[in-house]
């Protein structure tokens, strides 16, 4: 059904890929985060909630989306094709392909943790699931959400008794909106970096609630960053624009701060583990709420996830790719960052090295 080509995954039957490398005349695309969305494609196919935010990241390639509903079938060229929620972000997706009897799925990044900025992730019963596997290490596993928020509101809330502003670092597509909904809008300004603010504007536009947020650079032109907290892309760390806050206290969320060593590396005050991905157990649940015979697995620690399912007799592989996961849309934030979030993804080719 599926083959890697240099260009990426390939459906020869359908003559499409899925999340392409490089530009190609037919995509299906998971979700729009720069390690899944390739500028330059012909033609896209993406869920409907995704499609804003998708059109955004592609500029003037966006007229060639096409957007359909979870769940809704598509034939293309013999080959039926439906998304269904991957709870990773808004609109994410998990591409199902049937053919002659087969039933392949491509899980794109998910998780199984409840979001209210985006559809919750559906099991999707197959023969193959490809699966990302960015933590598949059995050191992740993520603490409950209601403790993770109850952490960031208190270290909020203490900085802005002292006066000072905390950043929050997170990629702004996505991430940064999961930030904004959890956070107590009742302890301060809650403001935006550009890239982030505009991001934020898309999900608003789609229906996902979240509260009131003001750009940082008028906050910062009126004065009013009094006990604010800054939700911005990592890359603004140590950048001139983030001097202009004054005295500033720095945190990161990821599912990176799970380790020992991440924060200091990233040069920040405090660490959130809070992630867009499954932990261990959880994708190791869902690999089995598939029901799959065939699992190949990429995007992250490959080699355990397959050695573990191997071990328990399904059939198993690791999946080449370019990409590492979770890290590698920080070089599209990074690019967003200029002016304030000004520039647009088009103007960053995203195909290519790792930025790990």
């Amino acid at each position: 059904m599926l083959r890697t080509t240099d260009r990426g995954l390939y459906c020869e039957a359908g003559d499409f890929f899925i999340d392409p490398w490089a530009p190609v005349p037919r995509a299906v695309v998971t979700h729009a985060h720069g390690d899944h969305l390739t500028w330059g494609c012909d033609a896209y196919l993406v869920s409907h909630d995704g499609e804003g935010v998708t059109r955004e990241r592609l500029g003037r390639w966006g007229s060639g989306v096409e957007s359909v509903a979870y769940g809704e079938t598509r034939l293309v060229n013999g080959v039926t094709v439906s998304l269904h929620p991957a709870g990773h972000i808004l609109g994410s997706a998990q591409v199902r392909l049937e053919h002659r009897g087969e039933v392949w799925v491509v899980s794109g990044d998910y998780k199984t943790d409840p979001d209210p900025t985006c559809a919750p992730w559906e099991p999707v019963r197959c023969h193959t699931f490809i699966t990302e596997s960015t933590f598949g290490l059995p050191i992740y596993r993520w603490p409950s959400q209601r403790q993770v928020f109850d952490e960031l509101n208190r270290w909020w809330a203490a900085n802005a008794a002292e006066g000072r502003v905390s950043l929050l670092c997170a990629y702004a597509l996505g991430k940064a909106q999961r930030l904004l909904a959890g956070l107590d809008p009742a302890i301060g300004p809650m403001l935006t970096h550009g890239a982030v603010e505009r991001m934020t504007a898309l999900y608003r536009h789609g229906g996902v609630a979240l509260p009131l947020t003001v750009h940082a650079t008028d906050a910062l032109r009126t004065r009013a960053t009094a006990g604010a907290i800054v939700i911005a892309p990592p890359s603004v760390t140590g950048s001139t624009w983030l001097r202009r806050f004054g005295e500033v206290r720095t945190a990161f969320a990821s599912g990176w701060m799970r380790v020992r060593g991440e924060r200091r590396r990233r040069a920040v005050d405090a660490g959130f583990t809070l992630s867009d991905h499954v932990d261990w157990p959880q994708l190791l649940a869902a690999i089995d709420a598939t029901g799959a015979e065939r699992v190949w697995v990429t995007h992250g620690f490959t080699g355990p996830v397959v050695q573990w399912l191997t071990e328990r007799g399904l059939e198993a592989r690791v999946m080449a790719t370019r990409w590492e996961g979770e890290r590698d849309d920080a070089a599209v934030d990074a690019a967003a960052d200029d002016n304030d979030g000004a520039t647009t993804v088009t103007e960053v080719p995203v195909v290519g090295e790792s930025t790990s």
